[in-house]
């Protein structure tokens, strides 16, 4: 069942197009890069290839002084390590 969201974007090409325009501006930043760059290298740490269901998670988090070493990570569901806060 498609979201709100994707079905709003479907509906509105001009919101959906400003909507991309956005995002790819955003993930072009310097800090997005970096942020991009330590999650696959998180994941290669653990093996995880793509289109696996998991995601690696940190057992101490990054912004609390965590690394990406790999006794830090786990593979852990998606919905679990993202819906936490």
């Amino acid at each position: 069942m498609p979201s709100k969201s994707k079905k709003y974007y479907d509906a509105n090409p001009k919101a959906k197009a400003k909507k991309l325009a956005y995002d790819k501006k955003y993930q072009a930043s310097a800090k997005q890069k970096a942020n991009r760059a330590s999650r696959n290298a998180a994941r290669k740490k653990l093996g995880l290839k793509k289109g696996n269901p998991l995601d690696a998670s940190h057992k101490v988090a990054l912004s609390s002084g965590g690394s990406n070493a790999k006794s830090n990570l786990k593979a852990e569901a998606r919905s679990k390590n993202r819906g936490r806060k």
